[in-house]
């Protein structure tokens, strides 16, 4: 009995850290993605395939078009911006827009030369749907807000061109070339975003990419960023664009963390399911030895349903002090976890493990511990409660 209550113990506690790290990871991946390239992104005007039918008539069939939303087309970009970006703030659930103009380029700085992704911003719009502003690590905001040309370098990017705040850049693309200057440097911690994209202001990204109107999307923050796989549709239909919620996007991630999560779970359930399995075989080795023991029991005046109840009774203590004494093993081993120094730079950057504390983790792990035990208690308890005390006598019984 001892054996199955640490085997509860250690199967709560660790079903509990497992679930925590897990989901803290994943919190941590989609607060940086968040962060970085918002709830939304409005994207891709959407045109409708027209088709003509004949109608017939007293003089003969008459030619009409129909709209035909099956056969739906996506013109690359947002033609009318400005236009698009009040019709998404008339929506309740949205705090803030920002158009961005983004294209390909080469960058020139201290004698090295890479491939980037300037993106085109204005600054106020673009802090109000991401966390630029609190991912600068050299330099100050001010000074890109300030400056014409001024540019914010990833910096890993910064790095490989060996270049610092108020070092000159060139940018070339579309057969044009200017310079810049740099007037901070950020980290978002996602690998592939710092080492390519780079941010300049909006009217010096339409001159560098000779794109005088449109943008390339619009970046949407909302009130309620898990709501929108469910906003999206239906501002697809409103705005005649694409609108591809942080879900869509990050769906193949969003996957891996649901897979680790359920592959984690069902791993150290497991121990709770041997556990289960050595209360069986002690309560039921129990039954066979007190087999006598019972009959004087019922003897003396214990029903069948007395007799269950002190066999469940067991596997209800063993239950309840291996549920408490897990749930504080892992917390305590949680808190621990939090405090151990990790480099982790990728899909997101952190120098701790990350942990989400979720009451919902204890009470499913109590559930899963509470249907294995109580499972195991109850065979052995009907067994005991068939005990009869004129078999015992007669020594057919047991």
């Amino acid at each position: 009995m001892a054996m199955t209550l640490s085997g509860i113990v250690f199967g709560v506690g660790f079903f509990i850290i497992t679930q925590a790290q897990t989901s803290g990871f994943e919190r941590f991946f989609i607060r940086t993605i968040l962060g970085v390239n918002g709830a939304m992104r409005i994207q891709d005007k959407l045109q409708d395939t027209m088709r003509s039918m004949d109608a017939a008539g007293p003089n003969g069939g008459s030619g009409f078009q129909v709209k035909v939303t099956d056969g739906k087309k996506y013109i690359s970009g947002v033609p009318y911006p400005q236009e698009i970006s009040n019709a998404a703030k008339k929506f309740n659930e949205v705090l803030g827009v920002s158009e961005v103009v983004q294209g390909s380029a080469r960058i020139f700085g201290n004698f090295r030369e890479m491939d980037c992704k300037p993106y085109g911003i204005r600054l106020e719009d673009h802090v109000g749907v991401s966390d630029l502003s609190n991912q600068i690590v050299l330099g100050e905001l001010k000074d890109f807000r300030q400056k014409r040309f001024g540019v914010l370098l990833g910096r890993p990017l910064a790095k490989k061109l060996g270049v610092s705040v108020e070092d000159p850049i060139t940018l070339q693309a579309s057969g044009a070339t200017m310079p810049f200057r740099v007037s901070a440097i950020y980290e978002t911690g996602i690998e592939q975003i710092d080492r390519a994209r780079i941010f300049i202001h909006l009217p010096a990204a339409r001159s560098l990419f000779k794109r005088p109107y449109g943008a390339s999307f619009i970046q949407i923050n909302l009130t309620d960023p898990y709501r929108a796989k469910d906003i999206s549709p239906h501002m697809t239909e409103v705005l005649q664009h694409h609108v591809a919620s942080w879900q869509e996007r990050e769906r193949s991630w969003l996957e891996v963390f649901k897979v680790l999560k359920i592959s984690a779970g069902v791993t150290v359930s497991i121990i709770i399911f041997i556990s289960g399995l050595g209360m069986f075989s002690t309560l039921a080795i129990t039954v066979m030895e007190k087999t006598k023991d019972i009959a004087i029991l019922r003897s003396i005046g214990y029903t069948q349903s007395d007799i269950s109840q002190i066999f469940l009774l067991q596997g209800l203590t063993v239950l309840v002090v291996g549920v408490i004494a897990g749930w504080i093993f892992a917390a305590s081993v949680t808190l621990g976890v939090t405090k151990i120094p990790i480099r982790i730079r990728g899909i997101f950057s952190t120098d701790s493990f990350v942990v989400e504390w979720s009451i919902w983790h204890y009470i499913v792990s109590g559930l899963i511990a509470g249907v294995v035990v109580l499972l195991a208690s109850w065979f052995p308890a009907r067994r005991a409660a068939k005990v009869e005390p004129a078999d015992i006598i007669r020594g057919t019984g047991g």
